[in-house]
């Protein structure tokens, strides 16, 4: 019986995903009600319990995507790889009104090279700190305090080394769960109650997941005006990664 189950599961792999981020979702949305009142998004609960299941994976098969590894859950790679990832950000430019949209005016472009520049020099600073002298790696490690999709996308372009963009990648994670887990503790210590501030948030922290369920858990109806600008700081940082700052960083270090 059980071996016929797992080769249904094997079989339709996509679906076996679904299920499991079903599951997941269904298990923590709970939890965050009860336990923690939801001042923490449910989003946060799930995702830090999938990276769980994706180090006991990667730890169990010894492979490189964690619990995609296993033939039940090859799956996961489909459901979570760029196509669907990008889907999904875009999607959340829906229900943006256009008026509120324009009234981001000129603060909402300063607020992405702002969060974007300090976000890079962080980064670069931690990774020249570490001993990193080389410019891709210093430029791969500061994309990814900006988010985890900047780091990659730079690091590849700059050749930086796979295990630079593996730090890279773990930088954005930790930030992504930071912001969504601290936004609704400070919304209202920094104004974050209208769409503006919303835009103005998303263009600072830019990561589009921490800002998503951050804003979630504070108030539903800003998480369209965060995601667009959080979604414009994913692509400009994509842009100016291995360009400019890029070539900033090689002209200080020589």
């Amino acid at each position: 019986m059980v071996d016929a189950a797992l080769g249904v599961l094997t079989h339709y792999q996509l679906l076996t995903a679904l299920a499991l981020v079903g599951l997941l979702a269904g298990v923590a949305h709970p939890l965050a009600g009860r336990l923690l009142r939801g001042r923490v998004h449910w989003s946060a609960l799930a995702i830090v319990a999938g990276l769980g299941l994706a180090l006991w994976g990667g730890w169990r098969t010894g492979g490189k995507q964690g619990l995609a590894d296993l033939p039940v859950f090859a799956g996961l790679a489909l459901l979570g790889g760029p196509m669907l990832r990008d889907l999904a950000i875009v999607a959340t430019a829906f229900g943006v009104r256009l008026e509120e949209l324009k009234g981001g005016g000129l603060i909402g472009g300063v607020s992405l090279l702002l969060g974007l520049t300090v976000s890079f020099a962080f980064g670069g600073a931690v990774a020249y700190a570490w001993g990193y002298r080389e410019a891709a790696s210093i430029t791969t490690i500061g994309a990814g305090a900006a988010t985890y999709i900047v780091g990659p996308v730079t690091g590849t372009a700059v050749g930086a080394d796979s295990e630079v963009i593996a730090l890279a990648v773990t930088a954005g994670l930790v930030k992504a769960i930071l912001v969504m887990v601290a936004t609704p503790w400070v919304a209202r210590w920094i104004g974050l109650d209208n769409p503006r501030s919303a835009m103005i948030f998303g263009g600072l922290m830019g990561t589009n997941s921490g800002v998503m369920a951050g804003l979630a858990a504070t108030d539903p109806r800003l998480v369209p005006y965060g995601a667009m600008t959080a979604t414009f700081y994913t692509g400009l940082g994509c842009l100016l990664g291995p360009s400019v700052y890029f070539g900033i960083i090689r002209w200080v270090i020589g």
